[in-house]
């Protein structure tokens, strides 16, 4: 079968003059967002943007082109990693208008979003730690939303432009697998502020890590700074004889090779610990209920890389400014 025209790699790019105007951009569902907003957004809605989100220090984006290799979990972990310091406060954006599970792993199904005079307010899990999701907008986890492109793109700005975050240190965005609406309108829209980067989930086998590429691919071409690559479910060591079993056999090489081929640095490889799924669905932090696990000191070491890539950014946009 013929490869169709406008092939998604032959994509400009958003940040490309010809952004939606292409030749490869005809019939592609985005191309009325990229030629309307290849620059960011307009004057008026970048300023209000700016606006709200002034006190947000660093905004971390957590994708991956596949789903189900634990990328909700991660930011979930992340999350709680990051307010484990009560002097810092941390929001979770969840923007898997879809498949919004973070209210289940944050334990906080059930809830609803308030709205006061300065706009929506966060669901608090604790006082350092907010989150906002489609899911507390849904009457039932059970359903379904079935949306077209501008309406999710619609919600994703309202998130950002309506929700008083308050004094931020960390802003973790939760993203669907992919490189579609989602992402290009949060890249968009947090243009008209700044972003720290994106941290990239995998898992180890070449059925992820083919997406994956993709997803590198598009960070490069929005210009979105990647902080780096996190293996997910990278081994199995039994808890009783110790020894280690590849669940999902890494035979191109895994996010290691991937990341030298690619020049992206890798974070670290979290093992599989079957206390992360049982944690996720009572809605705990895995962290705290399994301190001991090699897949928290994994965690813990991903989550120092993290905090310490954005410092160094932001003293180099100091510097700059």
């Amino acid at each position: 079968m013929a490869e169709a025209p406008g092939a998604p790699e032959e994509c400009p790019g958003t940040g490309s003059a010809q952004a939606g105007r292409a030749a490869a951009c005809q019939g592609c569902p985005n191309q009325g967002l990229c030629a309307a907003g290849a620059a960011g957004p307009d004057p008026a809605e970048a300023a209000e943007l700016r606006a709200r989100l002034r006190a947000v220090r660093h905004t971390v984006l957590v994708l991956s082109g596949k789903g189900g290799v634990g990328k909700s979990t991660f930011s979930a972990l992340l999350a709680h990693g990051l307010a484990a310091d009560e002097t810092k406060q941390v929001a979770l954006l969840d923007i898997d208008i879809c498949g919004p599970s973070i209210p289940k792993i944050m334990g906080l199904e059930g809830e609803q979003v308030h709205q006061s005079g300065s706009g929506w307010s966060p669901v608090y899990v604790e006082e350092n730690l907010g989150v906002m999701s489609v899911g507390f907008l849904l009457s039932s986890p059970d359903d379904a939303v079935i949306w077209r492109g501008p309406k999710k793109n619609g919600l994703i700005k309202q998130f950002l432009r309506d929700v008083d975050w308050g004094e931020v240190d960390y802003l973790i965005v939760d993203t669907p697998p992919g490189t579609s609406d989602e992402h290009l309108s949060i890249v968009q829209y947090l243009s008209a502020t700044r972003i720290d980067g994106a941290v990239i989930v995998t898992t180890p086998q070449e059925v992820s890590l083919q997406d994956v590429r993709k997803e590198i691919n598009f960070c490069r071409k929005v210009k979105l700074p990647i902080i780096g690559v996190v293996e997910n479910m990278s081994g199995f060591v039994c808890p009783k004889c110790k020894n280690e079993s590849q669940i999902f056999p890494p035979t191109t090489g895994g996010a290691e090779k991937m990341c030298q081929n690619l020049s992206v640095s890798l974070l670290g490889k979290v093992p599989l610990d079957p206390q992360i799924g049982k944690s996720c669905d009572s809605g705990q932090s895995f962290l705290a209920e399994a301190p001991e696990s090699p897949a928290t000191l994994s965690y813990r070491n991903i989550i120092q890389r993290i905090q310490e890539y954005c410092e160094q950014h932001h003293l180099q946009e100091e510097k700059i400014m």
